[in-house]
C-alpha cells in the first residue's frame, strides 16, 4: 500500500494520504488573533486541503482539537459548531495541552476520508 506525501519538507508533510484517508493538521496562520479568528483560520485551512484533495468536510471522519486554554472551548465550539455540516459532524475528541508555540491558541488535527 503506498502513501501519498502532500507538499513534503525535511521535518513534516503538509498532508498524507493512506489508504483513501488524508491525515492533515490544521494551524492557524494568524497567531495575534483571538479563538474565534484563530479557529476559523484553521478551519479555513481544513477547507483549502479538502478541496485540494476533492473531498470536502462533510467527509471528516476525526478530530482532536488541542487547546492551550481551557478557558477558549466555548469560542472555540462557537466557531466550530457554525463550520461543521449539521447532521455530519465527525468524532471529536478536545483536550487541553501546551503547545510548543505559546501564541497558538488552538491547534485541530484532523484524518479525513
Amino acid at each position: 500500500m503506498s502513501i501519498q506525501y502532500i507538499d513534503p519538507e525535511n521535518r513534516w508533510s503538509e498532508a498524507t494520504i493512506f489508504n483513501n484517508t488524508l491525515y492533515y493538521t490544521s494551524v492557524p496562520e494568524n497567531l495575534e488573533g483571538d479563538i474565534h479568528q484563530q479557529t476559523t483560520s484553521a478551519l479555513h485551512a481544513i477547507d483549502n486541503i479538502l478541496a485540494r484533495v476533492g473531498s470536502n468536510k462533510s467527509r471528516i471522519l476525526d478530530a482532536t482539537i488541542f487547546l492551550a486554554d481551557k478557558a477558549d472551548l466555548a469560542g472555540m465550539n462557537q466557531v466550530w459548531d457554525s463550520w461543521v455540516v449539521a447532521g455530519k459532524a465527525p468524532v471529536r475528541c478536545t483536550v487541553q495541552a501546551i503547545l510548543m508555540n505559546p501564541k497558538y491558541k488552538k491547534l485541530p488535527l484532523l484524518s479525513v476520508r
